[in-house]
């Protein structure tokens, strides 16, 4: 089991399905669509340095700074993770 460490929290990105566009057309593999600067993300695990440590819980739905996940592989398996601090907030439910 992967558990961060150094303010890092382990998530898991909400990535919509690049194949087809609003209207149900399949796009060309070389389509690249205006990325957003900013996504949401579901809290999987964090470390207990970061500092809204109190805040969170696992399945919490955060807005983050796409451009500054990590990704690292893992026994075959691909884990994002950030630093809290390109944490911009939290979504209640």
């Amino acid at each position: 089991m992967f558990r961060p460490v150094n303010r890092y929290i382990h998530v898991e990105i909400n990535k919509p399905d690049q194949d087809l566009d609003d209207y149900g057309i399949v796009l060309p593999e070389d389509y690249n669509p205006k990325e957003e600067k900013h996504t949401t993300a579901g809290v999987i695990s964090w470390s207990a340095e970061v500092r809204f440590a109190h805040l969170l819980k696992p399945g919490l739905r955060i807005v983050i700074d796409q451009s500054m996940v990590e990704e690292i592989a893992i026994n075959n398996e691909t884990i994002s993770i950030i630093l809290d601090n390109y944490v911009v907030g939290l979504l209640d439910d």
